[in-house]
Formats: structure tokens, C-alpha cells, sequence
């Protein structure tokens, strides 16, 4: 089934100004230095330390929150271009060869570490890890205080209201680019229950499995197949498709095919 007149319209009318307002006003910068991993560690401090009390500052000294992951890990870090502030950072948990699936979010859920003996090729899955936006940046959009961040031409209100809740579609560019760059093809984390229903409206799915686990607060152990979610994407929300793929550029949609969309129902483009 090809794609709705309706999405063909979102894509025409709608897609330009979502992707250049991130192409425009933001980078995703890999966090492949010293300083830049200090300023991805210093940004997770404030968020998993300070902000959230998920980790003891203590356990953190020079105010930068590490652990033993972060090691076989990449890191990303989602830029403000104007400012040079960093507003996100996140990183992608790559899979040890001794054990492959040794991840956080499979010793800490029992149901996704069974569906992940099935289901996620060891050698290709990766967790997505330290999901975080600054509150500082966020707030100081809201204030105006760089005022850079909107086009001349829009009302401030309006494109706060477009950025703000869709600000994390940066953070899945630098998973998707990470990805690729590491042939990684499946994805498994536990993700705070807000952010995946964001992510849902988005257009972006993952597969729930088990319930809750309290790891950095409640959250759901989730998993999903790379090319699975990127054509679902493309289906329900070409514009966002755009912006996590760069258009295509980082990741080309395969041969049309079946799949399973976010709804649970079988489609074919």
C-alpha cells in the first residue's frame, strides 16, 4: 500500500520547515575527544545528578557522571549552532563480544533479556543509553535568550511550541548516524514512559515488552528492529523520517516491503 494523499501533503507543506529548523539551528556532533566526551559526561551530570537524583554526585567527582559503559560506547552531543550550547546528549552501548548482550537494560528486565535471546542478532544490537536534555537550554529558549533560534518570520510562541516537544528528534538523528556507523541494526532500552508516548506521536516505535522496571526511575524495557522503525517512520511521519535520516542521506529506505507498523497491523509500501 503506498502512502496516504494525507502524508504526501504533510511532506510537501510541512517537511521544509521542520527539517531546516534543525538543519539550521542545530548539529549533531560526535563526542569523539576528550573534551567533547567531558562536556556529553558534565551534561549528564546535571541531568541524572543534579536535576534527577538517579546517580550520587559523590560517585561523580569534577561533575561529570561516567560509568563502566561508557567505555565501549558512542557518544553524540546535539549542538545549538548560534550559541555552541549543547542541548542533548546521548549515547549508543555497543555490544561486548564476550558477552553480547550484556546491556544495561537486559540484566535489569528479565522479559527483554528473553525476548532478546530471541529476537536481537548479538553481533548488531546496541542500547540507546544517557538520553538527556538540558532543562537550561530548554528554559532559555522559553525566556527568548536566543532569540536566533526562530525565524523572523514566525511567531516566537508558535515555534517554541514546534521545537520544544520535538527537540529529541536531534538526539535520534545521532542514534541513527551512530548506528550505521557501527553496523548496528537493532536497538534495546528502557526509556521513561513520557518519552515514549512522545516518541509514538512522532511516529517512532518501539516493541514494549514486560512491565515497568525501576532503573533511573520507572521505565519500559523496549527493543525494535532499526529498518523496522525507520520504515514506520517514513509511513506515518515522512517529515520526521527526514530529520532522523537526513533526508535519506545516513539511512536510504530498502526495497518496499511488509512490516509491522505502530498500530501492530501488517502494511506494505
Amino acid at each position: 500500500m503506498l502512502r496516504s494523499q494525507e502524508a504526501d501533503t504533510i511532506r510537501q507543506d510541512n517537511h521544509t520547515s521542520l527539517y531546516e529548523v534543525y538543519d539550521s539551528y542545530f548539529e549533531v556532533v560526535p563526542a569523539d575527544t576528550q573534551e567533547l566526551l567531558e562536556k556529553a559526561y558534565r551534561l549528564r551530570y546535571q541531568v541524572y545528578c543534579l536535576e534527577n537524583a538517579f546517580e550520587d554526585p559523590a560517585d561523580n567527582p569534577q561533575g561529570l557522571e561516567t560509568d563502566e559503559y561508557d567505555v565501549r560506547s558512542k557518544h553524540s552531543l546535539l549542538v545549538h549552532r548560534e550559541s555552541g550550547i549543547v542541548a542533548g546528549t546521548v549515547r549508543l552501548i555497543l555490544p561486548d563480544l564476550a558477552d553480547p548482550l550484556a546491556f544495561p537494560a537486559v540484566l535489569t528486565s528479565e522479559a527483554l533479556g528473553e525476548r532478546g535471546r530471541q529476537y536481537l542478532p548479538a553481533a548488531t544490537t546496541a542500547e540507546i543509553s544517557r538520553f538527556s536534555i538540558s532543562k537550561e537550554f530548554r528554559r532559555r529558549i522559553e525566556d527568548g535568550a536566543w532569540p536566533a533560534i526562530y525565524d523572523g518570520q514566525s511567531d516566537r510562541s508558535g515555534v517554541n511550541r514546534r521545537i520544544l516537544p520535538h527537540i529529541t528528534l536531534g538526539l535520534m538523528r545521532a542514534l541513527v548516524q551512530m548506528s550505521v556507523e557501527n553496523d548496528i541494526t537493532h536497538w534495546c532500552a528502557t526509556v521513561e514512559t513520557p518519552l515514549l508516548r512522545l516518541l509514538k506521536r512522532l511516529g517512532i516505535h518501539f516493541h514494549a515488552v514486560g512491565p515497568l522496571v525501576n532503573y533511573h526511575g520507572w521505565r519500559q524495557p523496549v527493543y525494535n528492529a532499526l529498518e523496522n522503525l525507520s520504515w514506520t517512520v517514513y509511513d506515518e511521519r515522512p517529515e520526521v523520517w527526514d530529520v532522523i535520516t537526513a533526508k535519506g542521506g545516513l539511512l536510504p529506505l530498502p526495497e518496499p516491503r511488509t512490516y509491522w507498523n505502530g498500530a501492530g497491523r501488517l502494511r506494505a509500501i
